[in-house]
């Protein structure tokens, strides 16, 4: 291994633990914390794209992770903690994390939710043992949020993944993949 190559590794796996420790802990009973972040995500998500809410009429369950916090410099990697909800009630909760390789550097943190369009998606997602973001999922970005449209959408996947609220700066090519965890807050 060259210099720079253990350099850029060991600040990747610092800029790792320094996502880890966000406040983002597992076991750490803060239940009715994430149930109000949660709240509080879905109504920005409501007021700043309105057309959302279709999305969430139609949909069989929603995963709402109210922020993820990504870091990198050649290596990254980001986590969030969110709550599934069915209806009116959150079900389960759920940690997001995610770990990138390629020519990057800086931080950024943002809010996503994952639509369920279909019961079968919803089932699949709640039976896996750990459920990786995949060709499966339609990704909508908060450029284009605001056209959000449920019947095209859900015809054309079974998973809606809306991003929104982006804050930092984070430049580079990277292979990247997103892993969902069942855990008890």
């Amino acid at each position: 291994m060259t210099s720079s190559s253990r350099r850029n590794f060991s600040l990747g796996l610092l800029a790792l633990g320094g996502t880890a420790a966000c406040s983002n802990g597992i076991g750490s009973n803060n239940a009715p914390e994430i149930d109000a972040r949660v709240d509080a995500t879905l109504n920005t998500m409501f007021e700043t794209y309105p057309d959302a809410q279709q999305l969430a009429e139609k949909a069989a369950g929603m995963l709402v992770i109210p922020l993820v916090t990504e870091a990198g410099f050649g290596l990254g990697g980001g986590f969030g903690r969110g709550a599934l909800r069915v209806g009116d009630a959150n079900v389960d909760y759920y940690s997001a994390a995610s770990a990138s390789a390629g020519l990057q550097i800086g931080a950024q943190q943002y809010s996503h939710v994952l639509f369920f369009m279909t019961e079968n998606a919803l089932l699949d997602f709640r039976a896996s043992q750990g459920w990786a973001a995949g060709v499966n999922v339609e990704y909508v970005f908060r450029d284009q949020g605001d056209s959000l449209n449920a019947d095209t959408t859900t015809t054309l996947s079974p998973v809606v993944a809306v991003v929104f609220a982006q804050v930092g700066l984070r430049l580079g090519a990277t292979l990247d993949g997103i892993k969902y965890t069942r855990i008890i807050p």
